[in-house]
């Protein structure tokens, strides 16, 4: 698991990088996210929490282009955007990391970071050695020590699989990502390995959005947390101001502790 956390020296005085502004959404008469407003700042991890049907992944999926909220705002460096579909979402430098990660098997890490978007020679043709090159660079930076660039992502680890698709998101200019159970099934080594990718992009100043169920994971790794339940916000804390029953009884209970004491 991820080191204790350092203190957090987020910079929330200016305009966040992203902002959901009471979003709404229903689906047959159910409304799956109730007036919901959360936001993140460059370099800042928020966490999201919640039961099953909590709201929480039909939220981010409103951000990432996959539903149209019902109504609401997504502002992007404080100016308003229209979010359709996931090709606007990427527009805005917003990317999606699925637990599924949408790997193709057969095909290596360079070949998955560029696919769909291929690098050609001059004469049109695929420039494999210069995708090779360019999926050096970005793992250098990422993850030095991965070295399986020449085998099927079949062949690699759930965490060297999770570097692929980090650097895929981060080739492509993302400054918004979001994270959906990125340590899902991963062994503790392999766990740490993605936490210690987390904190390079936020060291490099991309806002994330982590949606896990594992509550101790998100005080280890993110900065704030956002619970909900039955659509609604229940609350959004800093890490270092709540305990992990605080954050149960807000997933459980729905109450927020910390109010409650107001």
């Amino acid at each position: 698991m991820a080191d204790a956390k350092t203190p957090d020296v987020i910079d929330r005085s200016g305009t966040p990088l992203v902002e959901m502004r009471d979003i709404r959404i229903s689906f047959g008469g159910i409304q799956a996210v109730d007036g919901v407003s959360i936001d993140v700042f460059p370099g800042e991890v928020v966490g999201l929490l919640g039961h099953n049907g909590a709201g929480k992944s039909t939220l981010i999926k409103i951000l990432s282009g996959a539903y149209q909220a019902d109504s609401g705002q997504i502002l992007i460096d404080g100016k308003p955007v229209t979010i359709r579909s996931p090709a606007d979402a990427r527009s805005n430098s917003i990317e999606t990391i699925y637990q599924t990660l949408a790997l193709a098997d057969n095909l290596d890490a360079a070949a998955n970071l560029f696919l769909g978007r291929e690098l050609t020679s001059a004469l049109g043709l695929v420039d494999d050695s210069a995708m090779e090159a360019e999926t050096r660079k970005i793992m250098a930076r990422l993850n030095p020590n991965f070295r399986k660039f020449n085998v099927p992502v079949s062949a690699l680890s759930g965490g060297q699989r999770q570097s692929v698709a980090i650097a895929r998101a981060v080739y492509f200019n993302a400054r918004i990502l979001i994270m959906d159970e990125p340590t899902a099934a991963l062994g503790v080594h392999e766990t740490a390995m993605v936490a210690d990718l987390i904190k390079e992009l936020k060291a490099q100043g991309l806002g994330i959005f982590l949606i896990s169920h594992d509550t101790r994971e998100m005080l280890d790794l993110c900065d704030r947390v956002s619970v909900m339940k039955n659509g609604q916000l229940v609350g959004t804390e800093r890490v270092e101001d709540v305990t992990e029953d605080d954050i149960l009884s807000m997933i459980i209970m729905g109450k927020n502790p910390k109010r409650e004491a107001a």
